[in-house]
C-alpha cells in the first residue's frame, strides 16, 4: 500500500459528521473492535480543536462503529512488537493519549460518550473522562491490563481509586468488566439508556441540547448489578497492604465469589498486580487527573521493558493460548525495588502537561 493510500485508510479510522447541533466522532474499525491507533487519537484530538471554537457545535458525541462495542482500547498489536523489539512508538502513542484524556476531562462543551457494548483500556481513556457518560444493557466496561502484564492506564488509575470503597482496587486488580449499573456504581458513567433509543437519542441531540434531550430516555432503571451484593467482603479484603494479604484475606472468608476473586488473581502478572495496588493507592493522594496520568505515563514506559507485557500480550492475543508464563511467576518473588522502578523518573514525563499541552 503507497503511503498517500495508507494515509487515507487511516483517515477513514474516525469519521467525522456535524449534524444539526451536534458533532459526531464515530471510531471506524469495527473489525479490531475500534482499538485506537495513534493516527486516531490525532484524528480527534483536532477535531476536538476545531470543534471547540465552532459556535454552531453544541455538543460533541463518540460512538464507535460496528455492533460490538465502542472501543476494545489500544492496538495492542502494535505494541506487543514495539515492546518486543525496544521501539519507543507506544511512549509517544501514549504521550498523546493521556493528553487527549485530559483534554476530553477538561472539554468546556457537553461531550456525549456512548459506551454501548464492550468497552475497555483506551476506550475507557475516551469515554470515562467525558462529562455525559452513557450505558446500556449491552455496556461490558473494563480496565483488564494486569491479564497482559501491564497496568490500568488512561487515567483508570484515576476513576477507579475514586470509586466507593475498595470497588475499584477489585476492578483494577482483577480487570473484571462490569455492566451498566455497576459502572454507574463506581463513577465509570452517568446514566442508563437502553440500546434501542440511541438511535432515537442521538437524532434528537442534533436539534436539542444535551439537557433537553437526555431525559427523555432515562425514565428506565438498568438491569441490576453484582457489585453492591459484595461490598462487605469487596471492602474489607482490599483494603490489605500487599496483594499477597488481599489474596490471603479473599480465601480466608468462605465465601465462594471471594475464593473465584482469589483464584482469579493468581493467574495474572504478579508484577503487574503489585504496581497496580500501589498506583491506586497513590493515584487516591493525588489531586488532579494529569498527575495521575503522568505518573501512569512513568508506569507505562517502564512496563515496555518488562517481559510480562510482551509474553502476556503473546498469551492472550497473539499465540491466544492463555497460558502466560509470569516473570517472576509469584507474588513473593516481586520484590520492593521491582515495583518502585515504574515509578522513576521517565525522559519526557515532566513536560506531559504544559500549559499548552
Amino acid at each position: 500500500m503507497d503511503p498517500a493510500t495508507a494515509a487515507g485508510a487511516e483517515a477513514e479510522h474516525v469519521l467525522l459528521a456535524i449534524r444539526g447541533r451536534a458533532a459526531h466522532l464515530i471510531l471506524n474499525r469495527p473489525r479490531a473492535l475500534n482499538a485506537l491507533t495513534h493516527a486516531m487519537v490525532r484524528q480527534i484530538d483536532e477535531a476536538l480543536t476545531a470543534w471547540e471554537h465552532d459556535p454552531a457545535v453544541e455538543t460533541v458525541v463518540l460512538t464507535g462503529a460496528g455492533d460490538r462495542g465502542l472501543c476494545a482500547g489500544g492496538d495492542i498489536r502494535a505494541i506487543h512488537e514495539d515492546a518486543r523489539t525496544g521501539g519507543t512508538a507506544s511512549a509517544d502513542f501514549w504521550r498523546d493519549e493521556y493528553r487527549l484524556n485530559a483534554r476530553i476531562a477538561r472539554w468546556p462543551k457537553p461531550y456525549v460518550a456512548v459506551m454501548d457494548g464492550i468497552v475497555m483500556g483506551g476506550g475507557v481513556g475516551i469515554s470515562a473522562h467525558g462529562n455525559v457518560r452513557i450505558v446500556t444493557e449491552r455496556s461490558r466496561v473494563a480496565m483488564p491490563e494486569t491479564g497482559i502484564g501491564f497496568v490500568p492506564d488512561v487515567g483508570g488509575t484515576y476513576l477507579l481509586s475514586r470509586a466507593p470503597g475498595e470497588l475499584g482496587t477489585h476492578l483494577a486488580l482483577t480487570g473484571t468488566p462490569v455492566g451498566a449499573a455497576d459502572a454507574i456504581l463506581c463513577g465509570l458513567a452517568d446514566h442508563y439508556v437502553p440500546s434501542p433509543e440511541l438511535p432515537l437519542l442521538l437524532a434528537e441531540l442534533s436539534t436539542s441540547p444535551v439537557r433537553g434531550a437526555l431525559p427523555h430516555h432515562t425514565h428506565e432503571p438498568p438491569p441490576p448489578g453484582v457489585l453492591a451484593a459484595h461490598r462487605d467482603w469487596i471492602d474489607h479484603c482490599y483494603a490489605a497492604d500487599t496483594v499477597e494479604e488481599i489474596v490471603d484475606r479473599l480465601l480466608a472468608t468462605g465465601i465462594q465469589e471471594a475464593k473465584q476473586t482469589a483464584e482469579t488473581l493468581l493467574t495474572k502478572s504478579p508484577t503487574s498486580l503489585k504496581v497496580t495496588l500501589r498506583a491506586v493507592r497513590r493515584a487516591r493522594e493525588l489531586p488532579t487527573l494529569e498527575e495521575v496520568l503522568t505518573q501512569e505515563y512513568r508506569i507505562s514506559c517502564a512496563a515496555l521493558t518488562s517481559p510480562d507485557l510482551v509474553e502476556g500480550i503473546r498469551a492472550q492475543v497473539i499465540d491466544k493460548d492463555r497460558e502466560p508464563r509470569w516473570v517472576p511467576g509469584t507474588l513473593e518473588e516481586v520484590g520492593d525495588a521491582e515495583v518502585a522502578r515504574f515509578f522513576g523518573p521517565t525522559s519526557g514525563t515532566e513536560a506531559l502537561f504544559t500549559s499548552g499541552g
